[in-house]
């Protein structure tokens, strides 16, 4: 889904195109019956999940009270009815195990993050996340590598877009996205 589809406003959050691309294919929501989306900011990931398997539902946590109402507005402007909007920080009680698990923002609380998405997947679920900064894509490979994954990977992106300059043409970068995509070891025993 293009971008320019998503109401959007200045200080709130979006996962772009690119990137959005990639998470959603790295989570596999194919076959999955419920996915958690973690500061869903403008609801890019939950909405595009939710049009794309119709079948999945969303649960898609936000704190950012100007972004809660551009997350409402942009599911009534697709009619997603299977987005089931929380407000609230995460780590909170989430009733229903889920297949995967969206992080585009840990909040300062990345490693207690990382535990309780896991904490929330079935075994074979997938977790997957994204940062800009190199300080949270290190501590979250060391801290992934003490937790029972599996099929951990991390893929740096970097992608530039074609903008007019006077008569020409350049392509203007955007900043590079780190994406970690890892899942749940299943139970042995």
């Amino acid at each position: 889904m293009k971008d320019e589809l998503f109401l959007r406003g200045e200080s709130v959050p979006m996962t772009k195109e690119v990137v959005r691309a990639l998470a959603l294919s790295r989570l596999n929501l194919s076959g999955a019956r419920h996915f958690i989306d973690i500061g869903a900011g403008t609801g890019s990931v939950s909405i595009e999940a939710a049009v794309c398997h119709p079948q999945l539902q969303v649960t898609a946590i936000e704190r950012n009270p100007a972004a809660l109402g551009l997350l409402e507005e942009n599911c009534q402007h697709f009619g997603c009815r299977n987005i089931t909007i929380v407000p609230g920080v995460a780590p909170l009680f989430v009733e229903q195990p889920a297949d995967a698990v969206f992080m585009g923002g840990s909040g300062g609380n990345l490693t207690q993050l990382i535990d309780w998405s896991l904490a929330q997947l079935l075994p074979g679920g997938r977790l997957v996340m994204t940062f800009i900064l190199q300080e949270n894509l290190s501590s979250a490979l060391s801290h992934l590598a003490t937790c029972q994954v599996a099929a951990l990977d991390c893929q740096q992106i970097q992608v530039s877009l074609l903008h007019a300059l006077g008569s020409g043409h350049y392509f203007k970068p955007n900043n590079p996205v780190f994406v970690i995509s890892c899942e749940k070891e299943e139970s042995h025993g």
